[in-house]
């Protein structure tokens, strides 16, 4: 048996490997090992929630960002973006086709947009939750403060996504510009989950400077942290950012960490991304296959949904909600899987 192997089975027994055995694992594995682990991951997902694929409709709200984050898109120096913001009706309208499409899980996302107060969006999910009180509500808007979190969460939010791109602070430091702080994203995260939500973190596989060591360090976050939803996403530069001419992530690589984090967190919610079927045409069945158990379809109204670009050429902008449904549920069912009519939440 490879080393690499004994490493895998060493983590599905005792759910820890140390620092040194991860750079192992990430450096030296092979198709083979690929194999070995999404067979365990996949069992392990069966395990615990079946073979049922949760669907989140995500409606990107606004693409206003006060952010210049090197890797993203919607990044304050694009000039080049088409800027947008949506109504408060315009978003629950949102909601109410995805209802009517057996969505019980919005995700309202946005850039860092400051246009709208905290108490607009604390109104937001409070109407959501009033109109369709058997659905979740998650939230993605990036770094607030304590306070902040904790007024959308008692306004009825369920969940939150802040990917944490890292942990590695210097790592950190090279995608993003000086005025964002790496402890400042660290201590959101603890502040999400002091607040009860189902939090979720993540990182893009590939992005520029990462390394082995990176993505150990990430690793050991996960352990530590015990995120209720991991988002493993490979890196997709995007024409207007400095990362313009870096590589794409690794496909491979990320479909490997997809079926580590799940022997790591057996539990834990595993989306198989938007970014992972924009790399390759059948990334989210490969992503299922690998571990993953949630994909996140857009609701967004079509009007908006190519400028709300955080990479080139990304999934999902040409087709109308009912149809990428319909298109998943036959591509799940595919490959043995159903999707369900569920919150999906995290057990």
């Amino acid at each position: 048996m490879s080393r690499v192997k004994t490493l895998i089975d060493k983590l599905n027994r005792e759910k820890h490997l140390d620092r040194e055995e991860w750079v192992s694992v990430i450096t030296d594995y092979t198709d083979d090992d690929m194999a070995y682990a999404a067979d365990i991951a996949r069992r392990i997902s069966l395990e615990h929630y079946g073979n049922v694929i949760y669907i989140r409709g995500i409606v990107e709200f606004s693409n206003i960002c006060r952010n210049d984050c090197y890797y993203c898109g919607i990044r304050r120096s694009n000039t080049n973006a088409q800027r947008y913001r949506l109504t408060a009706d315009e978003i629950l309208e949102c909601c109410d086709e995805g209802y009517g499409l057996r969505f019980r899980t919005f995700v309202l996302q946005s850039g860092e947009d400051k246009g709208y107060t905290n108490d607009e969006l604390c109104g937001i999910v409070r109407r959501i939750k009033a109109a369709y009180p058997d659905c979740a509500v998650t939230l993605s808007l990036g770094e607030l403060e304590h306070d902040e979190y904790k007024a959308l969460r008692e306004a009825g939010a369920d969940r939150y996504l802040l990917r944490h791109e890292t942990a590695d602070c210097q790592h950190y430091e090279k995608l993003h510009p000086a005025e964002m702080s790496w402890q400042h994203r660290m201590d959101c995260l603890a502040d999400l989950k002091s607040l009860g939500y189902q939090t979720g973190a993540g990182i893009m596989v590939g992005s520029p400077y990462q390394t082995a060591e990176c993505i150990a360090e990430d690793m050991l976050f996960f352990e530590r942290f015990r995120p209720e939803m991991i988002g493993l996403g490979p890196f997709l530069p995007h024409k207007d950012t400095p990362f313009r001419d870096e590589p794409k992530g690794s496909c491979e690589l990320t479909l490997f960490l997809i079926s580590l984090c799940r022997i790591l967190l057996p539990r834990v919610l595993l989306p198989a991304t938007t970014a992972l079927g924009t790399i390759i045409p059948d990334g989210r069945e490969k992503g299922v296959l690998a571990g993953a158990n949630v994909i996140m379809p857009n609701l967004s109204p079509m009007t908006v949904r190519k400028k709300y670009m955080l990479y080139n050429d990304k999934l999902g902008t040409d087709s109308e909600a009912a149809e990428s449904v319909n298109n998943i549920k036959e591509r799940m069912s595919a490959i043995g899987y159903e999707v369900a009519v569920s919150r999906g939440d995290y057990k």
